[in-house]
């Protein structure tokens, strides 16, 4: 997804606090890594349930979540009061999106500041979609202009930090900044680029100092082993997380479609159209992604990236479906292990961690 995407509103102050989160277990070093894409509330009125999201998938326990950060910089209050909230609360790695397009190098270099004063280490450092309805924009002269020119002044400003205090200095080394950067398996429709293309800028943003790559969405298993392929090949070697977006609401595939420029399957969404019962298409939809989620894992996949749209059950039912869920397969009658794509489904009566 694109971090443009977000809205701008900052979110009412919703009091959060984890009881006994020291009995909350660690993610297994042996299990692929999970991770969720969180976008901050349209509207103080949205807090709560986003809050209810929000404890509903650390309850997962994923490895990390990430907070989107509209491109224009309008929600920087918005995107801040939730890292932080997290960062203070719950017991999960919180990792901030931070774009530049139309954003002076200043403005940009005072934002990474700002973040690394509230104890932020993690960052997905991403270009941002230019104004779609402003014909006649430009970047700014004195800009940051692409991904891997934010990588670069990230650590440029975290090396300034350092270099001023001590203090500070010995912080970074015992947490050292981490940097994740967007790469586009298909080629970037909005930046017109190829494939071949993609994995030269990836190489790019790796040697500016990124840490990992989170994959733009994408709907078939060879697009992710060929990308990956291609992009070993030409020496890229940091881990290359593989987004997801659960496929079960058409209308959702349609707007991510207009969004990113990346079509769902046609005949899974004459499928999914098809079905009347919601149930039954979330179903549907739901197996086509586990379906994808176990390819791309048993091609060496390091873990999955989901994007939620703020909602929990798709994404909780993909994990189940690759047992991910947090815990084993539930048996069934023969004692074999049921097929979790299939249900039972994550429902209200889950047990969850207590945000509110």
């Amino acid at each position: 997804m694109t971090a443009s995407d977000v809205p701008p509103t900052a979110p009412a102050a919703v009091p959060l606090s984890v009881h006994e989160s020291a009995h909350i277990r660690p993610p297994s070093r042996q299990r692929p890594t999970i991770s969720f894409e969180l976008m901050p509330p349209r509207n103080p009125s949205a807090a709560p349930k986003f809050w209810g999201t929000v404890e509903r998938l650390i309850a997962a326990r994923p490895d990390f979540v990430s907070v989107t950060y509209g491109a224009a910089g309008g929600d920087r209050d918005t995107a801040r009061t939730v890292i932080s909230r997290i960062l203070e609360h719950a017991p999960v790695l919180p990792i901030a999106h931070l774009t530049c397009v139309g954003a002076s190098r200043d403005n940009v270099a005072e934002v990474i500041d700002e973040f690394l004063a509230e104890g932020v280490r993690s960052f997905l450092a991403l270009r941002g979609d230019p104004p779609r309805d402003q014909p006649d924009w430009r970047p700014h002269p004195d800009g940051v202009h692409s991904s891997d020119e934010l990588v670069a002044l990230l650590r440029e400003v975290e090396a300034t930090r350092c270099a001023a205090n001590p203090s500070t200095a010995l912080r970074s080394a015992a947490r050292p900044l981490t940097i994740a950067v967007a790469t586009f398996p298909d080629g970037n429709l909005a930046a017109g680029t190829t494939r071949t293309q993609e994995v030269q800028r990836l190489l790019e943003k790796q040697q500016a100092g990124a840490n990992f790559a989170i994959t733009q969405l994408f709907y078939e298993a060879s697009t992710y082993i060929d990308f990956v392929t291609e992009a070993r090949a030409a020496g890229v070697t940091i881990p290359i997380l593989a987004g997801i977006l659960p496929m079960t609401d058409p209308s959702r595939l349609a707007r991510v479609a207009s969004l990113t420029g990346v079509p769902a399957p046609s005949a899974l969404v004459r499928e999914l159209d098809a079905l009347d019962d919601p149930a039954a298409r979330h179903a549907h939809g739901i197996r086509a992604s586990v379906e994808l989620a176990n390819a791309v894992l048993a091609a060496g996949a390091p873990g999955l990236h989901i994007y939620t749209f703020n909602k929990h059950e798709a994404a909780l039912d993909l994990l189940e479906g690759v047992h991910l869920g947090g815990g084993p397969a539930h048996p069934d009658s023969s004692g074999t292990g049921s097929d979790l794509a299939s249900g039972p489904w994550v429902g209200a009566s889950q047990p969850t961690i207590a945000l509110t």
